[in-house]
């Protein structure tokens, strides 16, 4: 993501080959020289440049295609051609544009996918953001809490379920552990705590008002998916 990074410096001047993000493009460096492959507004998996996550996984498929011998023109028309959606990339990302109000499910379970989200919903006008998150058992309590304190700095309104994944904890000391995760950002958010994933997203789509975006961190993607096309559909019959 910077091409000034002393790592890609010393690699490239070894003669080595990077893939760096430069003035918009995404761009091959070779040795002494470089050369753009695409320019990222082009590349719809980056949402128009917006989610950098998204880049970086777009230079790491970039460089594998062109090491392994692909041309670059290929590559740029595969990278231009590849549309993000439930059936493409399942969970990753996945926006469902309803007449007014939009809904995003991505699988982000951790905190760095957290703050991934949180990089592209800064980029979003709503008239409100609803998060529908839950905790994973099986992480550290200040992982859960650092979680819940990001989610507390993106959304205004956030949904907590917990049906999934206990994984050696209670159902409470999860929840617990979200709560103080929301306290300590220091924001005033406000919650409501509904268990079953599937009822925290009708409820989320039937409340929306207009202008709204909702974003479902789901680690139960099918699901999730399957209840917001089902929502979708049905606006699109009665139209």
């Amino acid at each position: 993501m910077n091409e000034n990074n002393p790592v890609i410096l010393e690699h490239c001047k070894k003669g080595g080959i990077a893939a760096i993000y430069e003035n918009g493009f995404i761009t091959i460096k070779k040795g002494d020289w470089k050369f753009r492959v695409q320019k990222v507004v082009n590349v719809p998996l980056t949402f128009g440049g917006r989610v950098s996550f998204m880049i970086q996984n777009v230079l790491a498929a970039t460089l594998a295609t062109y090491v392994y011998g692909f041309a670059t023109e290929d590559i740029a028309t595969s990278l231009e051609t590849f549309i993000p959606s439930a059936a493409q990339t399942p969970g990753r990302m996945n926006i469902f544009d309803f007449k007014k109000f939009k809904v995003l499910i991505d699988f982000a379970h951790n905190p760095a996918g957290y703050r991934g989200v949180e990089d592209y919903l800064s980029s979003v006008e709503a008239t409100k953001k609803i998060g529908i998150i839950a905790g994973v058992g099986d992480r550290r309590d200040e992982d859960i809490k650092e979680c819940a304190t990001i989610a507390a700095r993106m959304f205004d309104h956030i949904i907590i379920r917990q049906e999934k994944y206990l994984r050696g904890r209670t159902e409470d000391e999860i929840i617990n552990l979200i709560l103080e995760g929301i306290n300590a950002s220091g924001k005033s958010v406000t919650h409501e705590i509904i268990p079953k994933e599937t009822e925290a997203i009708k409820h989320a789509i039937n409340s929306a008002q207009e202008g709204s975006f909702i974003t479902a961190l789901s680690d139960v993607v099918t699901n999730a998916i399957e209840i917001v096309q089902e929502y979708l559909d049905k606006e699109n019959e009665d139209a």
